[in-house]
C-alpha cells in the first residue's frame, strides 16, 4: 500500500502543534507526515550527512498511530510527530553505534528509557544521526557516518557531539529531535544550527541505554526548531526511572500540565537576567582570529538589548567562577572508561568490542577522535579504584564547589538566569577542528545546572549565533518561559536557504 499524497502537509518548519491541528482536522495523516520526512532526508542528507540510518519501520509505525487516532483520538502529547534520535541512544529495533564501525553491529535488546518515553508519547522515530564518534568531541566526524556538516555552511562545522541532530532539525528532517550532553553537545550544535537546545537538570532525565562518556555528566536533552517544541519534547523525555538512582532528585518536577502549558510571551516582565562576560571574547589566540569572537560578541550584545526591551532588567556583569576553576573539576578522564566499559558488558552484543580500551585497539576509529586519546590517561585509569583515587575524588568536591558558587551568585544578585554566548567563535571550517577552548559548556556541566539555547541572530557572513541561559536546579520551566519570550521577541530562526524546499 503506497503512502498517501502528501501534497497538503508542508513539513517546512512545522511545529508539534501544527502537525496535531492537521491530524484532527484530518488534513494528513501519520503516514503522510512520515513519508514527507523520509523524503526530505533522501533528497537531502546527502548535502548535509546527518543521518546515519532510517528506521525501517517507521512508516509502519505511523499506520499503526493512524488507526489509533481513529479509534481513541491522539495516543499521546507527541502523537505522530516524526523524531530524529542521536545514535548513541539504544533503540531495540535499531542499531546504536555511537557512530562506531566498531559498534555498527551492536543491537540492544530494548529501547533506552528517553526513547521508550518518547514512543510511549506517540513519537515515530524516523532515523539515527550521526555524532562526533563516542561523543568525544565536538566536530561531529565518526568512522561510521564521515563529516556532518553545518545547515547554513556546508564548509563549515555543526559542532558536537550531537551535530547531527542539529543539523537535521535545522534543514527540516523531523519535527524534533534528541541529543546528549557531556559538555556542549545540545548547546553549541543548536547555536551554530539556528535551533534550540535544552541541557535539563542532572536527575530530570534518565541516563539508562544511552552510550555513555561521563556519568556525572551525561544527560540527555531535547532539540527542537522552537522553544515550545523543546518544551513539548522533554515533558515526554523526563521522569523518574528506578534503572537510574539519580532520577528520584527530578521526580516530579515537571509541572503536571507540563513545561509548555506555562509559556507566555511576557515571560520577560520583571526577569533579571546576569551577563556572565568571563565568557566572552577569545580564550586562547591560536584557535581563531581575535575577531572570529567579536562577531560572535556582537551578535550576543545586540541580544542583550534585545531581552531588556522585551522587559527584563540585566544585570552586567556578573562574576561567576573562573575557567581555571571549572578546569579543576573536570573528571572525564577517570570517568570514561568505567562508564563505557559497563554499558558494553549490560548492552552490546557478541559482536561488539568488551572495553573501550579494545575498541580503541581495533584502529578503527576516526582519525580525529583516536587523536583525542592520545596524551591523556583515559586508558590508564583503574576504573576499579575510583573511590580511592585522590584526583578523582578532588575533582568532585571541586565541582560542588563550584556548583554551590554559582548558585550563591544568582542567589545574591537575585537572578533568573546567567547569559552568555555557547561557544565564543562561530563555527570554523572543515578540515579544521572546532577548538574545545572556546566552548562555553563547562559550568552547566560541571554544576548540574540546566541550560537553554536560543537563536540569537547571524554574523555578517550568515552563520548562526545562540545565547545560552543557565538557571536554578529544576528551573527548566522558568528557563523556557524566558527564551520563549525571546524567540517570540525577536524571531531569529531561520530555515538553511539550501534546504527549505
Amino acid at each position: 500500500m503506497s503512502p498517501p499524497d502528501t501534497d497538503d502537509f508542508d513539513p517546512i518548519e512545522a511545529t508539534v502543534s501544527d502537525v496535531h491541528a492537521a491530524y484532527e482536522a484530518g488534513e494528513t495523516t501519520a503516514e503522510a507526515v512520515t513519508d514527507a520526512y523520509l523524503s526530505r532526508i533522501a533528497a537531502h542528507d546527502d548535502d548535509l550527512n546527518a543521518i546515519l540510518a532510517v528506521n525501517p519501520d517507521a512508516l509502519d509505525r505511523a499506520r499503526e498511530l493512524d488507526a489509533a487516532l481513529d479509534r481513541d483520538g491522539l495516543v499521546g502529547p507527541l502523537h505522530g510527530v516524526p523524531v530524529v534520535l542521536k545514535d548513541n541512544q539504544d533503540t531495540h529495533d535499531m542499531p546504536t553505534t555511537a557512530g562506531s564501525t566498531a559498534l555498527a553491529e551492536s543491537r540492544p535488546s530494548r529501547d533506552a528509557t528517553v526513547v521508550a518515553r518518547l514512543r510511549e508519547a506517540g513519537a515515530v522515530v524516523l532515523a539515527k544521526a550521526n555524532l562526533q564518534e563516542l561523543s568525544f568531541g565536538v566536530d561531529t566526524v565518526s568512522s561510521l557516518g564521515g563529516a556532518t556538516r553545518n545547515a547554513y555552511d556546508r564548509d563549515r562545522r555543526p559542532s558536537g557531539s550531537s551535530g547531527g541532530t542539529a543539523a537535521a532539525i535545522a534543514a527540516n528532517f523531523a519535527v524534533v529531535g534528541t541529543g546528549s550532553d557531556t559538555c556542549s553537545s545540545v548547546r553549541s550544535p543548536p547555536a551554530f544550527n539556528d535551533v534550540v537546545g535544552v541541557r535539563p537538570t542532572m536527575g530530570l532525565v534518565s541516563r539508562t541505554g544511552i552510550v555513555p562518556l561521563s556519568e556525572t555528566q551525561d544527560t540527555a536533552g531535547p532539540i527542537a526548531r522552537t522553544v515550545e517544541d523543546a518544551a513539548r519534547t522533554l515533558d515526554a523525555m523526563a521522569g523518574y526511572d528506578p534503572a537510574d538512582p539519580i532520577t528520584a532528585r527530578g521526580d516530579r518536577r515537571v509541572p503536571d500540565e507540563g513545561y509548555a502549558a506555562h509559556l507566555d510571551e511576557d515571560g520577560l516582565d520583571g526577569a533579571r537576567i546576569g551577563v556572565a562576560r568571563q565568557f566572552f571574547g577569545l580564550r586562547d589566540d591560536e584557535s581563531a582570529p581575535e575577531s572570529a569572537a567579536e562577531r560572535v560578541t556582537a551578535v550576543v550584545e545586540d541580544a542583550i538589548a534585545e531581552f531588556e526591551a522585551a522587559g527584563a532588567t540585566v544585570v552586567d556583569p556578573v562574576d561567576v567562577v573562573d575557567q581555571t576553576r571549572l578546569e579543576s573539576a573536570r573528571v572525564l578522564e577517570y570517568e570514561f572508561a568505567r562508564d563505557f566499559d559497563a554499558y558494553l558488558s549490560e548492552t552490546a552484543d557478541a559482536a561488539s568490542p568488551d572495553s573501550l580500551a579494545e575498541l580503541v585497539a581495533t584502529g578503527e576509529l576516526h582519525p580525529a577522535v583516536r587523536a583525542r586519546f592520545e596524551g591523556t590517561a583515559i586508558l590508564d585509569t583503574d576504573a576499579d579504584a575510583l573511590d580511592e583515587n585522590t584526583g578523582y575524588l578532588r575533582s568532585l568536591r571541586r565541582r560542588e564547589a563550584v556548583r554551590d558558587a554559582t548558585l550563591a551568585r544568582l542567589a545574591d544578585d537575585d537572578l533568573d538566569a546567567l547569559l552568555y554566548p555557547p561557544s565564543r567563535i562561530p563555527p570554523v571550517e572543515i578540515p579544521d577542528n572546532q577548538p574545545f577552548a572556546e566552548m562555553n559548556c563547562e559550568l552547566a556541566a560541571h554544576t548540574g545546572l540546566p541550560a537553554i539555547v536560543v537563536p540569537a541572530g547571524f554574523t555578517p557572513d550568515g552563520l548562526p549565533v545562540g545565547v545560552e541561559l543557565l538557571g536554578r536546579e529544576f528551573a527548566e520551566q522558568r528557563l523556557f518561559e524566558l527564551a520563549y519570550a525571546f524567540e517570540r521577541a525577536t524571531d531569529h530562526r531561520r530555515p538553511p536557504a539550501r534546504f527549505d524546499g
